[in-house]
């Protein structure tokens, strides 16, 4: 029977809950195979299709969410009037809750959160609506290469007018630093470092700290989200997190550490998306 594929079709930018590692932002690369009958045209499905709408439905039901796998043992939900309340206790003992509008989360049937578990939840979403002469699909999810150094972080933009204002998505990152114009990646892996797997919030959103926790709440075009992580989970800074903020935060804080030196901090946002900043002396 004929195969279609498209690799890379898009990349998902979510975060989800990690037995050990906790909130973890996340990017992944889709592939799709579609296998199907030829229909009057000759196709099994017109490439202009898969693009727009498989992409549409995956961007729609799993991007920019908060990905919760349903069978772990430490996982408690109370969805209620729209909205999903949830407890996580990780396998070392430590906390996470969470709570948001039904439609930034995504339950997955599983006991974790992988690209196979992932791939097969959006099997299962979009086979009962391709068209009649799709007999099966193929979901593949990986990580981007990256050789260098990368960060996972998540984030929220209660200002977004879109699905970034929701407090817990995120994304797995490069990181590139030049320093007097030369390629720095002692610097790299370093800031890497200081953000892994982390929470990256602006310091208003920050309700209280108490007993080694952080409480974060906002309300948004959406409606109102709520997150406690602890502490050392998380980083502060004076803006919202967008990846420009982010980007200048990184050249300016080298800049005030290395003083002597120029800096240029190229910041992604998950796969081949980000922002350029720079700081120091000239």
């Amino acid at each position: 029977m004929p195969r279609l594929f498209v690799n890379r079709l898009t990349s998902v930018d979510l975060s989800y809950l990690h037995p050990q590692r906790g909130l973890l932002g996340e990017s992944w690369l889709l592939d799709v195979v579609i296998e199907g009958g030829l229909d009057a045209q000759g196709m099994v499905l017109d490439f202009a299709d898969v693009k727009r709408s498989i992409k549409q439905l995956v961007d729609q039901a799993f991007d920019h969410r908060l990905l919760i796998p349903m069978q772990y043992t430490g996982l408690t939900e109370q969805p209620r009037r729209g909205m999903s309340h949830l407890n996580f206790v990780t396998e070392a003992g430590w906390m996470i809750q969470h709570s948001s509008p039904e439609q930034a989360v995504c339950r997955i049937d599983a006991d974790a959160v992988t690209p196979e578990t992932v791939a097969a939840a959006i099997v299962a979403h979009l086979q009962p609506q391709m068209p009649g002469n799709v007999e099966s699909l193929q979901i593949h999810l990986s990580a981007e290469p990256i050789a260098g150094a990368f960060y996972h972080y998540s984030h929220g933009l209660k200002q977004h007018c879109g699905n970034c204002q929701r407090i817990a998505h995120g994304h797995r990152s490069r990181l590139l630093i030049e320093r007097d114009g030369e390629r720095a990646p002692e610097l790299e892996a370093d800031w890497c470092e200081r953000w892994r797997d982390i929470y990256i919030a602006s310091r208003e959103d920050l309700d209280k700290q108490e007993e080694g926790d952080m409480w974060f709440g906002y309300q948004s075009e959406q409606g109102r989200f709520l997150l406690r992580l602890p502490a050392e989970r998380c980083y502060l800074v004076d803006t919202d997190s967008t990846v420009e903020n982010l980007a200048q935060h990184i050249a300016d804080t080298l800049a005030r550490e290395h003083p002597s030196h120029r800096f240029r901090v190229s910041a992604y946002e998950g796969v081949d998306k980000g922002a350029i900043a720079e700081a120091g002396c000239e």
